[in-house]
């Protein structure tokens, strides 16, 4: 069984092959417009034919690139908003006009060769791309957007976006090494692969990295690495296939922070406070120390701030095939990943000039007294603490993974018949996975100073007679800038099952095709929270045992484990897709496709009206749980020669149920968009140009907010783009790329403005013999501001807004050796 590997020469947006999930490693060339997509299809189909939207980005583009996280190399495919500037994880990915409603990647499904990473992409804490690295073991990724993505997998009416591994069908690999030189970070890649024997292979590759990382916190705070492997062996008529991953990393994650902004609310300047660059600080810092709260089970415990978001995933998974006769093909894939983790990061629940601060917690007259770093003890001077003056309430989120473990498989019959004029391919199929979400929120609240450089420090507040009320820099052992709100348990388990069908009838130039998929399961498990009718939460717990409550220890949240409410509902949901595609020339073809899909909001939805208080059940039934995307799509396609382009009208309605965190509260939305995603290519003799570009009109069509109705959602870009220009010959290759988007709005109320911003990436790699390859790549070239997010809905009287930036420039060295 020789499966085909089809390169666009030169594309950054490029190859797409015939395996089932995974990569074969041959070089043989495909004709132009004959690239076969394996995502969210019944079958391989050529690109051209097809009725989706579908991109995807090669090998060699990945490594060009050399992105830093997996969201900012998905920010590279067209109609993909993908708010990379948290770090390796906990990045916010939305498509279209699908509004970005929460963390994560709500209404997209991530994958790993063909199945789900998590069941859920948005998963409080414990988003899909957590998990997620793109290393050397990967050979493409794949992006089908809208359309049968809602058919092929569960929860996934947006986009399906599957990262495909190598298999080393073809001997081959290289081993790079990579030093930051303007930044503090040391990274080892490799990747091997070859045939055993004429029909056994194998493939193995991974990274290892360490440093301080792009900003400035003052400790190695990455530190980390995976290893991936596969095993083929292939007989007649089909194949089977066993892979492992493991990944261990420890990375920052980083949150709002805060700004100065200046200007009105539709023209803001958005500046960095004296001392504090949000693109190259954080409010992570060497002297947090440990944070003190009690556990999931009410017992004391510590927590170091320099685990940040840390990750442990092994997973292990079989893939195979087989020709029963007649026609019939059986595929089967099955994984189980044991994922687990925690979430430790900063978040400024306000910031203000540090008598300010002080006054709101001790009262008027209140000192402020270094509580950690190298001034310990010591009274600070207000007006020039952390060399601006400022202090900044913080509510440290503590969250621990304890489980996220994940079971799937996907099962499926496929047979094609010949109907003399035409042919007809029918695949049925059943989806189940079983998705355990036991976590633990752990919040604590402490005071620091707004300084950069890894210098920020913890402070303590003595009120006016002489007491401190803060302990070591705790304002209280919860989310006490919130109302002492959220500290929760909970340990519930999702089943899912699906079963699945498609038709896809081709005659002549025309392809038909149709495909149904029926979602339903049941969520089982406990919960219990502080801040939702379960009890108060708030006790004194004598930390420092001195046998003395200090007004911070008074202030301890614990969990109210006696009272744990059961969580015992069922749900189900039904999606279609419709499509047609027309040749209307060997070049180029029309489509247009109509789908309907859902997705289960989980746990989500768990401490909100629409799971009982008693007896978990769903009392409004399992629409509080079940959003849903309607998309119509009318696209063309045409590919020759050098020249590729795609053009794809689109129409989006979205129903969901949300519920916002601090504080509680309930949102059921529904948003409308429309659009249009163009993408092209073009390639003569050594140079070659990608590009891509979404532009959307959103509108909030209803909401419980009724002041919001009208406005467009937050976040969304009128116009989001993405291009990729190289010069590549046998000496050097040399290249660009810019991501960029036009202004959007901070929240839905439409008033405060986030800037329109542009990042220019740049590489260069030269090759001065054979299989040595020495190369430079530059991340945000031109040190550009930029801000994805915002918490403020209007510039607030101090002017201090918290946002959350892109990183600053990076320059990375490469070395890379070929065998």
């Amino acid at each position: 069984m020789k499966l085909r590997y089809a390169l666009c020469a030169g594309a950054a947006v490029s190859a797409l092959i015939s395996a089932p999930a995974f990569a074969q490693d041959t070089t043989d060339e495909t004709v132009e417009g004959e690239e076969i997509i394996v995502t969210a299809v019944a079958r391989g189909q050529n690109r051209i034919e097809s009725s989706v939207s579908v991109s995807a980005i090669g090998a060699d583009e990945i490594t060009k690139l050399n992105a830093p996280s997996s969201a900012d190399l998905i920010r590279q495919i067209p109609g993909i908003r993908s708010e990379a500037s948290g770090g390796e994880g906990n990045a916010n990915i939305a498509v279209r006009g699908i509004p970005v409603s929460t963390g994560g990647a709500r209404y997209i499904q991530l994958q790993e060769d063909g199945l789900p990473i998590l069941e859920f992409g948005d998963i409080i804490f414990g988003n899909a791309d957590n998990f997620l690295r793109a290393d050397r073991s990967v050979a493409r990724v794949e992006a089908v957007r809208g359309g049968s993505a809602s058919t092929f997998a569960s929860n996934a009416p947006g986009a399906v976006i599957n990262f495909i591994s190598k298999t080393g069908e073809q001997e081959g690999g290289a081993i790079q090494g990579s030093v930051g030189l303007d930044f503090e970070t040391y990274r080892l890649d490799f990747d091997y692969g070859a045939p055993l024997a004429e029909d056994l292979y194998f493939h193995v590759g991974g990274f290892y990295r360490t440093g301080e990382g792009p900003r400035d916190i003052g400790y190695n705070g990455y530190d980390g690495g995976q290893i991936k492997a596969n095993i083929t062996k292939e007989f007649d008529g089909g194949y089977i296939r066993f892979s492992a991953k493991y990944l261990d990393d420890t990375t920052p994650t980083i949150l709002p922070q805060p700004v100065r902004v200046t200007g009105s609310n539709g023209s803001p300047s958005y500046q960095a406070i004296p001392g504090f660059d949000p693109r190259t600080d954080s409010l992570y810092s060497p002297f947090l120390g440990q944070a003190a709260t009690l556990d999931g089970n009410n017992n004391p415990a510590t927590f170091d701030f320099r685990d940040g978001l840390s990750v442990q995933s092994f997973a292990f998974g079989i893939e195979s095939e087989i020709d029963v006769g007649g026609g019939w093909t059986l595929t089967n894939r099955f994984r189980f990943a044991d994922n687990s983790g925690g979430f430790l990061s900063p978040f400024p629940a306000g910031a203000d000039s540090a008598q300010n601060v002080a006054n709101a917690i001790g009262g008027a007259g209140s000192t402020i007294l270094f509580a950690s770093g190298p001034n310990a003890g010591q009274v600070a001077n207000p007006a020039t603490i952390g060399g601006n003056g400022l202090l900044t309430n913080v509510v440290v989120f503590n969250t621990r993974l304890n489980s996220l473990d994940n079971i799937t498989n996907d099962f499926r019959v496929n047979k094609e018949f010949d109907l003399g004029g035409g042919s007809l391919n029918f695949t049925s199929g059943f989806y189940l996975s079983r998705q355990t979400i036991d976590t633990d929120w752990l919040w604590t609240s402490h005071v620091q100073t707004v300084q950069g450089d890894g210098q920020a420090v913890l402070v303590d507040i003595r009120n006016a007679g002489g007491e401190v009320v803060t302990q070591n820099g705790a304002v209280g052992f919860g989310a006490t800038f919130f109302g002492n709100c959220c500290r929760r348990s909970y340990d519930v388990d999702y089943s899912t099952y699906a079963p699945f069908a498609s038709l896809s009838f081709e005659t002549g130039r025309l392809t038909l095709d149709a495909s149904i998929r029926y979602d339903f399961g049941d969520a089982s498990g406990t919960i219990t929270g502080s801040d939702t009718g379960f009890g108060t939460g708030v006790a004194s717990f004598d930390f420092d045992r001195n046998g003395t409550i200090s007004p911070a220890e008074a202030q301890t949240s614990v969990l109210p484990l006696g009272n744990a409410r059961p969580v015992n509902y069922d749900f189900d949901y039904f999606s279609y897709s419709l499509g047609a595609n027309y040749l209307l020339t060997d070049d180029l073809g029309a489509f247009v496709r109509y789908s309907r899909g859902g997705r289960h909001t989980a746990d989500r939805s768990l401490f909100s009206p629409a799971v009982s208080t008693t007896d978990g059940s769903l009392p409004g039934g399992d629409a509080g749980v079940i959003a849903t995307v309607r998309q119509l799509e009318v696209g063309a396609k045409y590919q020759s020669g050098g020249i590729g382009f795609y053009a794809t009208g689109f129409y989006a309605k979205t129903q969901e149920t949300n519920v916002e965190l601090a504080p509680l509260e309930l949102f059921d939305s529904t948003y409308e968009a429309y659009g249009i995603e163009l993408e092209g290519s073009w390639r003569t003799g050594p140079f070659s140009l990608t590009a891509g570009a979404t532009w959307t009109d959103s509108e909030i069509q209803d909401a419980l907010d009724a002041s919001t109705i009208g406005n467009t959602p937050r976040r969304q870009a009128d116009l989001v783009y993405q291009a990729t220009a190289q010069y590549e010959s046998d000496l050097f290759t040399l290249g660009a790329n810019v991501v960029g988007t036009t202004d959007s709005f901070t929240q839905d109320s439409n008033q405060l403005k986030l800037p329109a911003f542009a990042q220019v990436n740049a590489f260069v790699a030269f090759r001065p013999i054979e299989r040595i390859e020495v190369g430079l790549n530059a991340q945000n070239l031109f040190n550009a501001e930029g801000f994805t997010e915002a918490e403020e809905g209007s510039i607030p009287a101090n002017g201090i807004v918290r946002a959350r930036s892109i990183a600053g420039r990076t320059v990375l060295a490469s070395v890379r050796f070929d065998f």
